[in-house]
């Protein structure tokens, strides 16, 4: 998913002030990351962490998932969608700057 000027109008956030909206979307991607992460991790054994922990190919990392980890896509998904609603609930506060 992309975070950019595009997904701050996507949830009403254009008139962001300039000097903030970077720091948003920075703070957007890394928050989904923690959120995801927790969420795909539950359920999985030390050693299976151990052993994600230890990918750095992208492509490897996906393959992992799919076997250890198989409804991972539906949490992200999810995760995604329930951030998206975080934001559009507090989207006057977070105009204001």
């Amino acid at each position: 998913m992309q975070f950019d000027d595009k997904f701050l109008q996507e949830m009403g956030l254009s008139a962001m002030p300039e000097a903030e909206k970077q720091k948003f979307l920075d703070y957007v991607q890394e928050e989904l990351e923690v959120r995801i992460g927790q969420r795909i991790s539950k359920g999985l054994s030390e050693t299976q962490l151990n052993e994600f922990d230890m990918i750095n190919d992208p492509a490897e990392a996906a393959k992992w998932l799919e076997r250890n980890r198989p409804d991972y896509r539906e949490i992200v998904t999810r995760t995604i969608s329930e951030m998206k609603e975080e934001i559009r609930q507090n989207r006057a506060k977070l105009i204001k700057g």
